[in-house]
């Protein structure tokens, strides 16, 4: 739809009384959805954005503005950036009482009046790749499956008890059981709907490897619109599930016991002759081309020292641990679990799956590394080393994966590759904002330490 097209929708909306409220939204470094509610008649009217403080882009998890950025600090007193709606996202909100949504573009705020985009916003650096892609003849198509955890305990109730005694939705391991997975069906069924109305087609729910942990699946479409698809799978089920009394995380290892919860990114790119990847080479047992290889080989070679761009929290790095279904050994193998990049599909359909990244990874992040990495391979003409053939797990040659967030951190800030795709500016502003993290955690005395050490230290 036209962004005419899209406004005139939105004015009839307005004017019948089924739309007052319209929510402008970007993301944060953590993917969270930042924003402001916008009557709906005043959007229609000044359909050009809002300000928002450039704080944003440097606060912690609590909302606390860290010092130590270039982008913005207390020296610079925290001034303004522009968000500009991307009108090609305005949807109506199904699980919210007269309300629609847009995504924005977060812009600079100048004094000669024009806005271009900031280059460290998560949005802006998918975009920069999308159009080193485009310089190619390439645009890339994707899709996220992402994994959560469903507990019958309310948000509110949960952070009152410090978040340790959460009722999980289900009380046996439900993968594929439809028995199980029946009873969350007024949660699940809630989501799929949802995200159908609010124009984001949906493949599938079903149950995971963990006491009330499900995978919900929706199509793939073009790169840039999947992220955004992803933020706002996330934000509908959280949503949702506040609304009907039940709490949702993607935490990436919300308990020691249980499976670690997944962001499987599947990639493909495509030229105007249709998927790139599909081929007359006999790779494995698949048909595959030239680009396929080179895009390949690039992204495995950088997945390292891109980790942070998959795994950005300190949670992210407890997931990767042998036969847990995360992946801990860098290798590639058709339709294998055990490696970390897994190739499904054939001709039209033939993708690459990412199996590196967890739920709590930033999708513009992450698609943004893939790409800028395969668009190395191409440049480059790299070969993607031989399939795996068995258990990864089991071969401790291949190279594996960070194993903490500050060894994560320290690739990426020393990586040239990392600056050339994506420059000084991004690198330097993520690694500091990765950094803080990790030294939050630091610092952090947690549940572990006490029971093990209070009474018997």
């Amino acid at each position: 739809m036209s962004d005419d097209a899209a406004l005139k929708d939105l004015e009839s909306s307005v004017a019948d009384g089924t739309v007052d409220t319209v929510i402008l939204a970007f993301t944060d470094h953590y993917a969270r959805l930042m924003g402001k509610r916008l009557d709906a008649r005043f959007f229609v009217e000044e359909p050009h954005g809002t300000h928002a403080c450039d704080y944003l882009l440097t606060v912690d998890m609590e909302m606390e503005p860290v010092e130590g950025y270039e982008f913005a600090n207390w020296s610079g007193g925290y001034g303004d950036v522009h968000l500009a709606p991307d009108l090609s996202t305005l949807r109506v909100v199904p699980w919210l009482d007269r309300t629609a949504l847009v995504l924005c573009d977060v812009e600079e705020e100048t004094s000669d009046g024009e806005h271009p985009l900031v280059e460290v916003a998560p949005r802006t650096i998918l975009r920069r790749q999308v159009e080193r892609l485009a310089e190619r003849g390439l645009h890339a198509q994707a899709a996220s499956e992402l994994e959560y955890y469903l507990f019958r305990t309310s948000y509110r109730d949960a952070a009152a008890d410090g978040y340790r005694s959460l009722e999980p939705a289900g009380w046996y391991i439900e993968d594929y059981h439809l028995l199980q997975g029946a009873r969350t069906e007024d949660l699940n069924g809630a989501f799929r709907r949802n995200l159908s109305a609010f124009g984001i087609p949906v493949e599938s729910t079903k149950g995971e490897f963990g006491h009330g942990q499900h995978e919900l699946n929706i199509r793939y479409c073009d790169v840039l619109e999947m992220a955004d698809r992803h933020v706002l799978l996330k934000q509908c089920v959280k949503e949702v599930s506040d609304q009907l009394g039940a709490a949702a995380t993607f935490m990436a290892k919300p308990d020691e016991v249980e499976a670690g919860s997944s962001s499987h990114l599947h990639l493909s790119v495509w030229d105007e002759r249709g998927n790139a990847f599909a081929g007359d080479t006999d790779v494995a047992g698949l048909r595959v081309s030239q680009a396929f290889g080179a895009f390949l080989g690039g992204w495995m070679e950088h997945a390292a020292e891109l980790m942070p761009c998959v795994a950005p929290t300190v949670n992210s790095y407890k997931r990767y641990q042998a036969q847990s279904w995360a992946p801990t050994g860098l290798a590639w193998s058709p339709d294998n679990r055990t490696a970390g990049f897994r190739v499904v599909g054939s001709g039209a359909s033939l993708r690459i799956e990412c199996r590196l990244p967890g739920a709590d990874v930033n999708p513009y992040l992450a698609y943004a590394g893939a790409i800028a990495s395969g668009i190395d391979g191409i440049d480059r003409g790299l070969v993607a080393p031989p399939a795996f053939d068995g258990d990864v797990y089991s071969d401790s040659s291949l190279p594996t994966v960070p194993t903490s967030l500050d060894d994560a951190v320290r690739s990426f800030e020393a990586s040239s590759f990392a600056r050339s795709a994506f420059g000084d500016a991004v690198v330097d502003h993520y690694s500091h904002h990765w950094r803080t993290e990790a030294a939050a955690y630091r610092r952090a005395v947690t549940d572990w330490e006490r029971r093990r050490y209070f009474e018997r230290i």
